[in-house]
C-alpha cells in the first residue's frame, strides 16, 4: 500500500501542476498531512517588483494550509527551460541523489508525499550522465500517475507513456485525462486508451475560470482504491 506517489505527463503544458493541486486538497480534506514536491521548477515570475514561481505558488493558492516552502523543491531555476538547460545556464548541475533524499526526508513528515515531474517522461535532467526523470521515477521506487490531455494526439502520446513505465517496471496507478470539454472526439480518445491500457481514470472538466478551478473537487473512490493498493 503507497501513500506517495508521482504525478508525471505524457507532455508539457498538459495539467500537472493542477492535477497535483487537485490530490493534494482532497488528501487534506480527509484530515491527512501531505505536501506537494516538484523537485526542479523553472520560469521565475516577476510582477509588481514580486519574484516567484508559478507552480509553487499555485500550490499554495489551492491549499487549505500553510505548505512548508523548504518542502515544495530542490532546485528552482530563472529560466523558463527543460530543467537541465535551465540548470546549466546558472552553473549548476542536478543531482538525482539529492531529490531522492529529500524525498526519503518527506517521506518520514507527511502522510502523503505527491511527487511533481517537469515535462514528459524523458526530459533531462542531467545532460552529462543522460539522466531523465524516468530514471528517477524508477530510483524512487513511487507509483504513477499520469496526466494527459483529452484532444487530437493524446492516444499516441498516452499509450507511448504507458508502455514506457511498463517496460521500466514503474506501477502506473491510473490516468487523469485533464480539460474535457466534452466533444465525441474527447471522449473516444478516452475509451479508446481505457480499452487498450485497461487502467482507472479521472476525467477533469475545463473550467472557464480560477474560481471554477477551486471548486472542484475529486472525488472518485475507485482509482484511490486502485492508487492506495499498489
Amino acid at each position: 500500500m503507497t501513500q506517495h506517489f508521482w504525478i508525471s505527463g505524457t507532455d508539457t503544458d498538459v495539467g500537472k501542476t493542477l492535477v497535483t493541486a487537485y490530490f493534494m486538497r482532497y488528501f487534506q480534506a480527509k484530515g491527512e498531512t501531505v505536501t506537494p514536491y516538484k523537485p526542479v521548477q523553472t520560469g521565475i515570475i516577476v510582477e509588481n517588483s514580486k519574484a516567484y514561481y508559478g507552480d509553487t505558488a499555485f500550490y499554495q493558492s489551492f491549499s487549505e494550509e500553510i505548505l512548508v516552502e523548504g518542502h515544495l523543491n530542490s532546485y528552482s531555476f530563472e529560466e523558463p527551460a527543460s530543467p537541465h538547460y535551465a540548470a546549466m545556464l546558472e552553473g549548476t548541475v542536478i543531482e538525482g541523489e539529492v531529490i531522492l533524499q529529500h524525498i526519503e526526508q518527506l517521506k518520514s513528515l507527511y502522510d502523503y508525499v505527491i511527487c511533481e515531474g517537469a515535462g514528459g517522461l524523458y526530459v533531462p535532467l542531467n545532460e552529462q550522465r543522460n539522466y531523465h526523470f524516468l530514471r528517477l521515477i524508477q530510483q524512487s521506487q513511487l507509483p504513477v500517475v499520469l496526466v494527459a490531455r483529452t484532444k487530437l494526439g493524446t492516444i499516441n502520446h498516452t499509450l507511448l507513456s504507458v508502455e514506457v513505465l511498463k517496460m521500466n517496471n514503474i506501477p502506473i496507478a491510473g490516468i487523469v485525462f485533464n480539460a474535457f470539454e466534452g466533444t465525441e472526439l474527447e471522449s473516444n480518445n478516452i475509451k479508446t486508451i481505457g480499452k487498450i491500457t485497461d487502467l482507472p481514470s479521472i476525467v477533469i472538466p475545463k473550467f472557464k475560470n480560477l474560481s471554477a478551478l477551486k471548486n472542484f473537487l475529486l472525488e472518485d473512490t475507485e482509482f484511490f482504491e486502485r492508487l492506495f493498493s499498489i
